[in-house]
């Protein structure tokens, strides 16, 4: 009798093991090819086989990047991405510090499902993000997939594809390439990407939010308005200020948690 129950105690993780590595949408069959879950323990940094601190740059959501611990950790397994008051670096100009994590160099893929679970606050200079950008490999045309970004007060989740025809035209350049989708951002959402080499569809909680089309112009293609033909890379940050009036409060502490990440191909 135990042989039997542990012969079925071994069937039923079989099973279980097996179906978080395939989900279904639309009747089409994905596999699991990367999973985050963050299961690491309280305190740690981020697993650096998978993720790299972002460096700081130039830029609205990147110029208070920093790599201090207390900005980007686990607990609980989640990745906990902060942005705090510079209080324990005399000698780093930045007013705040902020988290952010990449898996540049480590895991990229081209085309297939990107899903994160993600809940953050309603504050006033919030701007937390989940998105992909193209894993450099020589020169390559600008592109940027927002899985999803939010802005402040606003119980608001956006999602916005950038290529290199959006660069050059700004907001002249005659394609819908920004979903905006009221919703409580407090709570939990999955918020993903399914993107072929024909269109970029955005979900939350696995409904259709958004969808970008490859043009079917020579004219627009030529100047860039597809570019997302080659592997991406995944960023998780939380930052402040970005978006129109939203200047942050450099004195409160703002956080974003990150429940898991999944890729299916």
């Amino acid at each position: 009798m135990k042989i039997q129950r542990l012969l079925l105690a071994l069937v039923t993780l079989f099973l279980f093991v097996a179906d978080t590595t395939i989900a279904k949408t639309d009747g089409r069959k994905w596999k699991l090819v990367f999973s985050e879950e963050f299961n690491q323990p309280n305190g740690s940094q981020p697993n650096p086989a998978i993720w790299n601190r972002h460096k700081r740059r130039p830029g609205s959501w990147s110029h208070w990047i920093s790599d201090a611990e207390e900005v980007a950790f686990i607990k609980k397994g989640r990745l906990i991405c902060r942005a705090v008051p510079n209080t324990s670096q005399p000698n780093d100009t930045a007013r705040m510090l902020t988290g952010a994590v990449n898996t540049r160099g480590k895991f990229n893929f081209k085309y297939g499902k990107v899903e994160v679970r993600m809940r953050t606050n309603l504050k006033q200079g919030n701007f937390p993000a989940a998105w992909i950008v193209p894993q450099p490999n020589g020169k390559l045309p600008y592109a940027e997939i927002d899985i999803v970004e939010t802005y402040g007060t606003r119980s608001v989740a956006a999602h916005t594809v950038h290529s290199q025809y959006t660069q050059d035209h700004k907001g002249n350049h005659g394609e819908k390439n920004n979903f905006r989708v009221p919703i409580n951002i407090k709570k939990w959402h999955v918020y993903g990407v399914e993107w072929n080499d024909k269109q970029i569809t955005w979900t939350i909680d696995g409904k259709v939010t958004g969808i970008y089309r490859k043009s079917d112009n020579q004219e627009k293609l030529v100047k860039g308005q597809w570019t997302f033909d080659v592997p991406f890379y995944i960023i998780l940050n939380q930052s402040v200020g970005g978006g129109y009036k939203n200047a942050p409060d450099t004195s409160e502490t703002y956080e974003t948690q990150f429940d898991w990440v999944r890729v299916y191909q």
